[in-house]
């Protein structure tokens, strides 16, 4: 292999990255990010490249596809990475429940878009979410998880050992569903603005697609969010929520032992734990 040729090879691997970075385009829709996506899944050296020069960038890729292109994440502490205080002070809102209660909200969205195991693990699936209904499963999660402290106190057993999830929980159950600004507006405080919020930025980030009009429509989950949804599923704050049994269709077992890898993805890993904010790879986009 020349040094031209090693050359245009960088090069077209940086090109490919750049084209994951606009996660709303895809290969049908360019024949060169469609040429480069191919030859990420036929061809191992190149594949590495990619890889390669992506860690360098801050990134990991999660997998390519010819329908969804390459789905990168950004790895901690990269420039690419949306942090949730970031995010909730664009939302012009602070503190440390605020932080919570945003994290808590996009959990639920993926839990909702994916609540079984076979979901997740089963490419041809496509979830389903709308505020109403990660409204409905977050507030459910609250009643559940009061009950159970009702329980444990009654019967006598050892308080919960993280006191700091049950704060924020009994904060969201305590928060509106909905208010309004002086002008009308739906106040980004309430519960459902937290919520649209969520679900607005999922779809600029090409994880969710518009299914349904007004306000409380549905939104489709796009294979670029199962990617995510799979890192996601190896945190126990996902696997808690689960465990709550209030998602619906949800079963038994855990999210983390059964998600096979796309086409020319590699097997999902853990990188740090994650408290009930997302900290681990929907916010590194």
């Amino acid at each position: 292999m020349t040094s031209a040729v090693c050359m245009d090879d960088a090069e077209d691997a940086a090109r490919l990255i750049a084209f994951g970075m606009r996660p709303r385009l895809r290969p049908a829709k360019d024949r060169v990010y469609r040429e480069l996506v191919a030859r990420y899944r036929t061809e191992g050296t190149f594949r590495a490249l990619v890889e390669c020069t992506a860690r360098g960038l801050g990134l990991k890729v999660l997998g390519a596809a010819e329908d969804i292109g390459v789905a990168l994440a950004a790895l901690s502490n990269s420039v690419y990475e949306t942090r949730i205080e970031d995010y909730v002070r664009s939302a012009r809102q602070r503190g440390e429940v605020e932080r919570l209660l945003h994290g808590i909200i996009h959990l639920a969205v993926a839990a909702l878009a994916y609540p079984r195991p076979d979901d997740l693990a089963n490419d041809g699936y496509t979830g389903r979410v709308s505020a109403e209904a990660v409204d409905r499963v977050v507030r459910d999660s609250c009643d559940r998880l009061r009950e159970k402290a009702s329980a444990t106190l009654a019967g006598g057993d050892t308080p919960s050992e993280t006191p700091e999830l049950e704060k924020v929980w009994s904060a969201y159950a305590r928060r509106p569903e909905a208010s309004l600004t002086k002008d009308g507006r739906l106040a980004m405080n309430s519960t459902k603005g937290m919520i649209g919020r969520a679900l607005n930025f999922l779809t600029d980030q090409g994880f969710l697609e518009v299914a349904g009009a007004g306000e409380d429509g549905w939104y489709r989950a796009t294979p670029r969010y199962q990617l995510q949804v799979r890192q996601l599923a190896l945190t126990s704050a996902f696997d808690e929520l689960l465990a709550l049994g209030v998602v619906p269709m949800s079963s038994h077992g855990t999210l983390r032992t059964s998600a096979p890898s796309r086409a020319g993805e590699a097997p999902p890993e853990a990188e740090r734990p994650m408290e009930p904010a997302l900290d681990e790879g929907l916010f590194r986009v």
